[in-house]
């Protein structure tokens, strides 16, 4: 099996498939400490509705790059759902299952009358959980992926105390003149940018998995903020790497795999922070 293994890294749309894996499970993990802090876990599933939705449009369009279209309506309706979540009688979760279900029935509903292929099942089933669509990356994908993931990264370090100070206490953080609102108005867009990359690596509906699931199980153990994201962001990667080798060896579903392994972890998370918990005691 390892020469097997060795033989598959040897191909370039697996390099590409691990390098695009890596980087999208480290920016969902960095993220997804604050949005489990913040309350804003299902954010992700709503926007990775509307992604679906997007794409629905991109391929009625025939577009060759579908994130030309898919990328800006995403972030557009983030910032719609954070300013209706907060400033109008529709509550946050409200308004995540109102655009969540909104979006996910108006692109199957697209994509059925307009078809863009022979097999809709197919096409809507893939998109929705993931296919083999991250072993056929091109190149150009994988720069612009990198790129993106760069500037999550970047952000995320240069914003890291402000970041900190409006998950924990968004209140007393406006009362000190940091501008609360705007820094969660960028959370909003990075995510935004996360759920677009990461449909081509689990589907829509199991992109909430690599931003919870993570943070969840780093706070079984760790109990800092630091600590829980770095070990938030090593779990997050080491299941991505784990998800796509066994999906490649055993003819997996990776989107599917990469969750399996993500679970795992938190099980193993879980007993481990009883035990500590324990012996602390």
């Amino acid at each position: 099996m390892l020469d097997k293994l060795m033989q598959y890294l040897q191909f370039p749309f697996v390099q590409y498939a691990l390098i695009v894996g890596v980087l999208i499970a480290l920016c969902s993990s960095l993220l997804g400490v604050t949005l489990v802090l913040k309350r804003f876990s299902f954010i992700g599933d709503g926007l990775s509705h509307v992604a679906f939705g997007a794409m629905a449009i991109a391929a009625v369009l025939n577009l060759t790059n579908n994130m030309l279209l898919v990328l800006p309506i995403t972030m557009v309706s983030a910032v719609l759902l954070l300013r209706t979540g907060q400033h109008t009688k529709i509550k946050g979760d409200a308004a995540v299952a109102m655009i969540s279900v909104a979006a996910l029935s108006y692109g199957y509903l697209i994509m059925n009358i307009f078809p863009s292929s022979s097999n809709i099942s197919g096409d809507v089933c893939s998109t929705l959980f993931g296919s083999t669509s991250i072993l056929t990356l091109q190149q150009r994908d994988v720069w612009l992926c990198v790129a993106l993931s760069v500037l999550v990264i970047v952000c995320f370090v240069l914003l890291y105390n402000k970041i900190f100070a409006v998950t924990f206490d968004e209140d007393f953080a406006r009362a000190t003149g940091t501008n609360a609102g705007a820094y969660n108005l960028l959370l909003a867009i990075i995510i935004a940018v996360i759920i677009v990359l990461a449909m081509n690596l689990v589907g829509s509906l199991l992109i909430s998995a690599l931003v919870i699931f993570p943070a969840l199980s780093a706070m079984r153990v760790f109990r800092t903020f630091k600590s829980v994201t770095i070990c938030a962001a090593v779990l997050s990667v080491v299941c991505a790497l784990l998800g796509i080798l066994i999906s490649i060896l055993a003819g997996t579903p990776v989107g599917s795999t990469i969750v399996g392994a993500d679970t795992v972890a938190f099980a193993v998370c879980y007993v481990l922070g009883f035990v500590l918990g324990g012996m602390k005691k």
